[in-house]
């Protein structure tokens, strides 16, 4: 895919992608929706000492510097681990210097081991934090462990209707513990009918900038 850098509202870096007119987080910002969706309504909404996370489009690796940094804060050990079928060039992921955004004293030191050109291994990216790359697409993950959170963080129904199938948020809800939830940006109504078709209890919450809505699906 033709990626082209773009700078977002609050002065994070995006990717966008000319053939499918999409962008790979918001353009009205890209830190603060990773903030508001996976953090502050994802991993902090999970009290708990050990973390199992699973994302679905990996990306650009925001969502997971974030996280590993708010491991080292949480004093939680999590393995988290993400999937994509399209990874970044790492000459594209240098640049988009999320590290100098984010109040941690190691963010540097985290993205910089993350981005590296290694799949299917686990990496320790701290004492806290390890990292398990997976070039594969979801239809294809296997899971072999189930997790306590997962990001669904892939592009749109619009460009990528195969990926909010049916189908596929029934592996979601097959892949995630009894009490596990999946947080996303997406809120389309028949997004959250499909949800609910396969088990999942559905929570509207407020979106970020941009967005009137976000959505959390639990495992009861």
């Amino acid at each position: 895919m033709e990626l082209e850098l773009k700078k977002t509202a609050d002065g994070s870096f995006t990717l966008y992608v000319p053939g499918l007119d999409e962008h790979y987080h918001s353009y009205h910002g890209a830190l603060q929706e990773a903030k508001h969706v996976f953090i502050e309504n994802g991993v902090l909404s999970l009290k708990s000492k050990k973390i199992r996370i699973l994302e679905v489009g990996f990306g650009t690796g925001l969502n997971a510097l974030l996280t590993a940094c708010e491991s080292v804060v949480l004093e939680s050990e999590i393995e988290y681990v993400g999937v994509e079928a399209y990874p970044v060039p790492i000459e594209l992921l240098q640049k988009m210097d999320y590290a100098s955004l984010i109040e941690h004293k190691n963010a540097f030191k985290f993205y910089n081991h993350m981005i590296q050109d290694v799949w299917g291994k686990e990496q320790l990216i701290h004492d806290s934090f390890k990292l398990t790359k997976v070039k594969e697409k979801i239809e294809n993950y296997e899971c072999h462990e189930t997790f306590d959170i997962i990001y669904f963080d892939a592009f749109g129904p619009r460009v990528q209707e195969e990926m909010w199938t049916i189908a596929i948020m029934e592996k979601m809800h097959n892949s995630l513990n009894v009490n596990g939830f999946l947080v996303t940006y997406c809120a389309k109504g028949q997004f959250k009918r499909d949800l609910k078709t396969v088990g999942f209890q559905v929570l509207d919450l407020p979106g970020p900038p941009g967005k009137r809505e976000m959505v959390r699906a639990v495992k009861n």
